[in-house]
């Protein structure tokens, strides 16, 4: 596998439970304060947390783009929003061109509640949809790049990844490899996904949710806490500047195991892991964090733990931060790759909200409290059913 060209990340924006923007998700970083609370999502009281974003109820699109209004784009317009994202964008876009600035997108779920509400209000009498549905901007997948291409006035390559968990790293891959092409010279990357109820009771009919906010590596963890998010990333050509975050490598395998659960050796998760260090012309040892996919699955993170041990060894820093947000599935991948960008700048790896004592089975070096030290190069894991994995390696400016 050939070194890539580093990319440098000329801006982020994220919002999660923990709130909105860059400042507060570090503030709850280092606090170790997690967004989680009993899940009452459209009312429901299920037995289960959640990562509920409050207020994407009341927004509104901007002017010529109600067609999108669905909660899943209001999330996404939410992210835009914050850190000087929207002007950031509008900049590559004077210098380079709106052609040569790719959109790549990752989503689960994109718009299904609107779905939800759609065969919640049909006719009785004939089944019929209310005719302010529109399927092709608010639940099809690719809504969500229709709408970005719209609000950014973009027109380059564009996609939306739906890979499970996987979905917003992967999109990372996509970028790389359509600027390597010469196919655009700048990417938004990043996506969105938000909550429904075809999420929470799947994952509960799965036996997957816990009842308790979800505590990665713990000797008694029992399941997820779904949280909803969306983060951006704007990717650009270059070498990083003072201060600045680049991605300098990422792998990708598909072990196909099992439909929802890993290899219980990790086998999958190692390949995605070494192919990112080959990619980023690293060897294990210069790795200083490792921001781990952990959900709090008995077998998921006991899967991560294995192939972690069989790559880095015992002394490798590593933690779950979906303590913090929740499992934001398409959107982790992004969200923990905006988290591992924070970390390298603020020189801190996070810990794990919720964890108590780590499985006496682990033999991976677990952080459970953030720990301030100096952070180089940082790796970010997702992997998502199907046995749909990626790896990223993130570095900071030389």
């Amino acid at each position: 596998m050939s070194v890539m060209q580093p990319l440098r990340l000329a801006r982020m924006c994220v919002v999660t439970s923990l709130g909105r923007g860059l400042n507060e998700t570090l503030e709850a970083l280092r606090s170790g304060r997690s967004g989680l609370a009993p899940c009452r999502f459209e009312g429901n009281e299920l037995a289960t947390y959640a990562g509920e974003i409050m207020g994407l109820d009341e927004m509104r699109m901007a002017d010529g783009l109600g067609v999108f209004d669905c909660r899943n784009n209001r999330l996404a317009e939410l992210a835009l929003q914050q850190d000087g994202f929207l002007a950031a964008v509008a900049d590559a876009r004077d210098r380079l061109g709106a052609t040569r600035i790719g959109l790549f997108l990752g989503t689960s779920t994109s718009g299904i509640l609107e779905a939800e509400h759609a065969y919640r209000d049909r006719d009785r009498a004939t089944g019929a949809l209310p005719a302010s549905f529109n399927y092709e901007s608010t639940h099809n997948t690719f809504a969500l790049a229709a709408f970005l291409q719209a609000r950014l006035g973009l027109s380059g390559p564009a996609l939306v990844v739906s890979c499970a968990c996987a979905s917003t790293a992967k999109a990372f891959g996509n970028a790389s490899r359509m600027i390597a092409a010469g196919l655009c010279d700048a990417a938004v990357v990043g996506g969105a996904d938000s909550l429904c109820l075809t999420t929470l009771h799947g994952f509960a009919s799965l036996g997957l949710t816990s009842a308790a906010p979800c505590r990665p590596a713990d000797a008694t963890r029992d399941g997820i806490s779904i949280g909803e998010a969306a983060g951006f990333v704007l990717l650009e050509k270059g070498p990083a500047q003072a201060g600045e975050v680049s991605l300098l490598g990422l792998g990708e395998s598909n072990d196909a195991y099992h439909m929802s659960s890993p290899h219980p050796q990790g086998l999958g998760a190692r390949l995605a892991i070494e192919r990112a260090l080959a990619s980023a012309g690293m060897a294990a040892g210069q790795i200083d964090y490792v921001n781990l996919h952990g959900t709090a699955t008995p077998v998921g993170d006991a899967a991560e733990d294995h192939a972690m041990f069989d790559v880095f060894g015992p002394g490798t820093p590593c933690s779950s931060t979906k303590g913090h947000t929740g499992h934001t599935l398409g959107a982790a991948g992004v969200v923990e790759a905006i988290v591992s960008a924070l970390a390298i700048q603020h020189g801190f790896a996070p810990g794990s909200p919720n964890t108590g004592a780590v499985d006496a089975g682990f033999r991976s070096r677990y952080l459970l409290a953030p720990t301030e030290m100096k952070l180089r190069t940082v790796m970010s894991n997702s992997f998502g059913f199907g046995g749909t994995n990626c790896s990223l390696v993130l570095g900071a400016a030389a």
